[in-house]
């Protein structure tokens, strides 16, 4: 049987102040409530997961690491997992997130750098001509489905998927 991590002991004891920063758990789970509840941590999904993205995380509990690479949603995570906690609708994004980058970009910077447009699947990062000669970046936030795949080859760490609102 696997005990869960009591987070805010483990702050205490270690003088840290609690974290406000939401994780990237497992796609599709129904609240974080739900998940930190009832996941067992038994790290099936993530052994099952290809991409090798999914890591247990400062709290024990499985998070999603994009600086290893992008979520194809291939799904394996979840039927590896015995839990109930996830959403039936898996047409529906895998999590309520926004992209975005950072004024530290190369291309911000007048350096030509289109990495993370390269590897856009869904096209949701364009370049465009504006005030510059460089092409600055541009997000279509409809179109970004939050596979993290921009994260990784950013040069410059610039790229960032942040969760817009806490899953309740």
């Amino acid at each position: 049987m696997s005990t869960a991590v009591d987070q805010s002991k483990r702050n205490f004891l270690r003088g840290r102040k609690p974290s406000v920063v939401a994780k990237f758990r497992l796609p599709w789970i129904t609240s974080e409530s739900d998940f930190l509840k009832d996941c067992t941590q038994c790290g099936d999904c993530i052994s099952s997961c290809d991409e090798d993205i999914i890591v247990k995380g400062d709290d024990g509990f499985p998070t999603i690491d994009f600086n290893k690479g992008e979520c194809t949603f291939c799904t394996d995570c979840i039927s590896s997992c015995q839990q109930t906690f996830f959403k039936n609708d898996k047409t529906s994004a895998a999590w309520p997130s926004k992209f975005n980058i950072k004024d530290d970009c190369l291309a911000k910077n007048k350096i030509y750098c289109q990495s993370c447009k390269d590897v856009c699947e869904p096209r949701a990062i364009t370049f465009s001509y504006l005030d510059s000669s460089i092409p600055q970046p541009l997000i279509d936030q409809d179109l970004c489905n939050g596979c993290g795949a921009c994260i990784q080859p950013c040069p410059s760490n610039s790229t960032e998927l942040f969760l817009f609102q806490e899953l309740s």
